[in-house]
């Protein structure tokens, strides 16, 4: 297998934070070298811990070799400049100012070689108010604005299981990494990227200003102080053998569940029709559907739900998860040894690549394993073996004769004509002139320092909801044209309103900087014009039920007849192969059958599920997949060749659960929901502050921060207290220690108490609500907030631009969402060659839509 990252060099200097983006890199084929102290990192010692292992540890550094530069001796720092020296990207999470101390700082190897990519990945980032504080997951959980949407209304909020914080942010740094490294193939430059982990959760995670959920056409907006009721949006209910999940959003599949309860004339009114009048009879409807469930099993109910096209999923926990014979058959879950004589189930990747799992080949090293390697990134053992090429580049499968595009600037053209389809419609794969093919090879076109990196690529999106939306923003926002095909007749369900609104929030967010095209596919003339634009584009996006684009004649390999270099992505909620490949699947679904419901809760209630107000994990699996396209176009840079990404969302959840599962099944039984105390660590938590419904995450993980704490506590005695003066006493008098912290917390407001606790080194978040994120100084230094405009909304929009800060690439435009159809004109006259009378004729028949009144400008 030609993984797409073979060839493509990665020096991963992470501990801890960010550690997933080198293995997700790894995954994808790239030659991983890690380098840490000869006395190993710090992650080396994170908990859970089996057999001395370090269960996140061995998870986030498999695939990846191991080689010690310790960087406080010179040999040390030589020979991290003889690793950096050989690499094409730099992956660090250092905090800001410690490699320019020691005579390491990116500038200098950026300055020697500037074709290199460099990825700094910190908590707060490398400038602003809070650079040099502690982050930790709770403490990103609170300062996100994700701790104020979850949890129960009259209750603390409540913190989501541990482990996503890590996995987002690795995601977003792969992608980062690729996307600086893809501009350097078309233009020879390289980057310098500042990624924080509070941006990524502010912004990428679950954005509370960005693409939301169908269900959002139902809540209301002015919530109270505390947590809004989300029990209803996504309820759970109890049956014969344990819990299901209902996911009711369209009409079709309301009126589905209504003939299921008898049809009651309670319910008989058009106004129940719509999510709103549903979720405003929650008290009177959940009581029926749940009298219903009761006498029948998991199995029976999700059967039966599918023969009546409703969303309904069994709620499983980690230990049913392992089991589950659905991820066994589609290799998400695999037997594996993690670390030497210690055999596992884990999950094995994130995707598959033209059919093959890019997933564990090798188990994470030991310290020092490849010291005895003059050159590491030579090594025929490694996941992709690569030789150099004597310029500082690397050489794998890919043709020898290729020239590396990155170092001789060559680049992209404008992409100057493109396929024409005739009046007739029977020449719809015809070019003008059937004796030439005008498709310009990517790679032989130019593209300027000061181009985006996409531009020039096409991309035909038929993706839907939020999934949909977000995977095709991030190819937008940097540059590509994104045509998304739409059809009146099946509207994408984001673009459902509110009542009285003309345009969906979540539409200006996610389809900002696209085309919009109004074909019907399910017609014979509108599938052969798509096809048109397949044999003249570079990407197709789709996540529908899989089958769907078979079922229509555009499955994989016909398209590939059509166009070999197309990178095609398919997306489902579990994938395409094994037993649950057809359910029906949404983002609440897949959170309760992959074990995420089960761990967002509190420890003692297992019918309260807090998971209803987060859309996770489509905003994560979207940027799981754009990465993974993104790294299908650099192979193809290469290889002329294009390929076919499948990712299951499922698989995102399982993966960032990972430690949850592989801990599950080394020690069966010791896996449960653990609320808002970390089992590792005390006084830990989510601690009341002065004022109604405020709140401060804190964890004291060392002696010393307990220390800080008895001080602040103006209890300076009791760091010596037998009681709580280990890490083990405190946790065996975690109640006692506990109470130090929050009788001091009650009486300081929450943003006080948060800077007092991170100047003494303590690592400390106080809960901010959405609003507050506009106004948080960090945020604000760092630019983290633009606004957006539309004709159709009252006001301009909150948004994110870009949630990496890059040195060269620049922020993306905020061109507006397009309405359903609105260039459906332009596309047809520029891309297909239809005159403005075949244009009409088509819409006169419904192949064509135009939007029915499109903005004025």
């Amino acid at each position: 297998m030609n993984f797409p990252l073979e060839g493509v060099r990665v020096l991963d200097l992470t501990d801890g934070l960010a550690e997933s983006c080198g293995r997700y890199l790894a995954d994808l084929g790239a030659h991983v070298v890690r380098a840490e102290p000869a006395q190993g990192s710090a992650s080396r010692q994170a908990q859970p811990r089996v057999g001395g292992v370090s269960i996140p540890f061995a998870l986030r550094n498999a695939n990846k070799l191991a080689q010690t530069a310790d960087l406080d001796t010179e040999s040390g720092r030589e020979r991290l400049r003889e690793l950096v020296a050989g690499a094409d990207i730099v992956v660090e999470s250092f905090a800001p100012g410690y490699l320019a101390a020691r005579d390491c700082a990116p500038e200098r190897f950026l300055s020697a070689r500037p074709e290199l990519v460099w990825v700094s990945v910190t908590g707060f980032g490398q400038s602003g108010p809070y650079a040099d504080w502690t982050a930790t997951e709770p403490v990103l959980y609170a300062l996100s604005g994700a701790l104020s949407r979850s949890g129960a209304p009259d209750a603390p909020p409540l913190l989501p299981p541990a482990g996503l914080v890590e996995e987002a942010v690795g995601t977003h740094a792969a992608w980062s990494a690729l996307l600086a490294y893809f501009r350097r193939i078309r233009c020879g430059q390289g980057e310098f990227v500042d990624l924080s982990a509070f941006e990524v959760m502010v912004h990428g995670f679950d954005p509370g200003f960005g693409t939301q959920g169908s269900a959002a056409a139902g809540r209301s907006e002015d919530f109270p102080r505390n947590r809004p009721n989300a029990a209803a949006f996504y309820p759970v209910f109890a049956c014969a053998d344990g819990y299901v999940r209902l996911c009711l959003l369209s009409k079709r599949q309301w009126r589905a569940m209504f003939d299921w309860l008898g049809a009651p004339e309670e319910f008989a009114d058009p106004k129940y029709d719509t999510i709103p009048g549903r979720f405003a009879a929650a008290d009177r409807l959940h009581p029926l559907i749940g009298k219903l469930f009761a006498g029948l099993t998991r199995d029976e109910l999700v059967a039966e739900g599918s023969a009546r096209g409703i969303p309904l999923g069994g709620l499983h926990d980690i230990a049913e998860v392992l089991t589950q014979p659905h991820f066994l058959e589609s290799g998400a879950l695999i037997d594996t040894e993690i670390a030497p004589g210690l055999p596992a189930r884990v999950p094995s990747g994130y995707l598959t690549v033209d059919g093959e799992r890019t997933g564990i080949r090798l188990p994470a090293p030991a310290v020092g394993e490849h010291d005895g390697l003059a050159d590491p990134w030579c090594d025929a053992r490694s996941p992709a073996a690569t030789t150099h090429d004597g310029r500082g580049g690397s050489v794998a499968s890919w043709p020898q004769t290729q020239e590396r595009i990155g170092e001789t600037g060559a680049g992209p053209q404008t992409r100057t004509s493109s396929a024409v389809v005739r009046d007739g419609l029977t020449d719809a794969a015809r070019h003008i002139d059937p004796g030439q093919d005008l498709r310009i090879a990517l790679s032989a076109t130019a593209l300027g320092p000061d181009d985006r990196p996409l531009s020039g690529l096409r991309v035909l999106d038929l993706g839907v909801i939020v999934f949909g939306a977000e995977l095709s923003r991030q190819l937008a926002d940097y540059g590509a044209d994104v045509i998304k095909i739409e059809n009146a007749a099946f509207p994408d369900g984001l673009r459902q309103t509110k009542r009285g609104a003309k345009l969906a929030a979540s539409v200006a967010w996610g389809h900002r900087n696209k085309r919009s095209l109004g074909l019907d596919l399910r017609s014979p003339e509108g599938l052969a014009l798509f096809r048109a634009l397949a044999e003249d584009a570079d990407v197709v996006l789709a996540n529908f039920k899989p089958g769907t684009l078979a079922s229509m004649g555009l499955a994989p390999r016909e398209l590939l007849a059509l166009n070999p270099r197309l990178v095609i992505s398919e997306s489902s909620a579990f994938g395409g192969t094994g037993r649950w490949r057809t359910r029906l699947g949404y983002g609440p679904l897949v959170r309760a059958s992959c074990g995420v419901s089960a761990l967002w809760r509190y420890p003692d209630d297992p019918e309260l599920m807090c998971d209803g107000m987060t859309v996770y994990p489509d905003h994560i699996a979207a940027q799981v997949a754009a990465a993974a396209v993104l790294a299908a176009l650099i192979r193809r840079e290469h290889t002329g060749r294009g390929a076919v990404v499948d990712i299951a969302q499922a698989d995102t959840a399982l993966v960032q659960l990972g430690v949850q599962l592989a801990l599950e099944s080394l020690r069966p039984g010791s896996v449960a929901a653990t609320g808002n105390a970390d089992p590792y660590h005390a006084p830990s938590g989510v601690f009341a502050c002065a004022g109604e419904d405020e709140w401060c995450a804190v964890t004291v993980r060392t002696d010393r921060e307990w220390a800080a704490v008895c001080d602040l506590a103006g209890a300076p005695q009791l760091a010596a207290d037998p009681r709580y003066a280990t890490a083990t006493a405190r946790l065996e008098h975690r109640a006692e220690a506990d109470r130090v912290l929050s009788d001091w917390l009650i009486r300081v407001r929450p943003t006080e108490a948060m800077r007092r606790l991170q100047d003494c080194g303590v690592p400390a978040g106080a809960m901010l609500r959405l609003p507050e994120l506009l106004t948080d100084p960090h945020l604000k230094d760092r630019g983290s907030f633009a606004w957006l405009s539309h004709d159709l909304l009252p006001a301009p929009l909150p948004t994110a631009t870009s949630v990496g800060h890059f040195t060269r690439t620049a922020e993306p435009p905020l061109r507006p969402a397009p309405v359903a159809g609105e260039q459906t004109r332009e596309i047809c006259r520029e891309l297909l060659g239809l005159g403005d009378a075949r244009i009409d004729e088509l819409i006169a028949e419904g192949v064509l839509q135009p939007a029915a009144h499109p903005p004025t400008t």
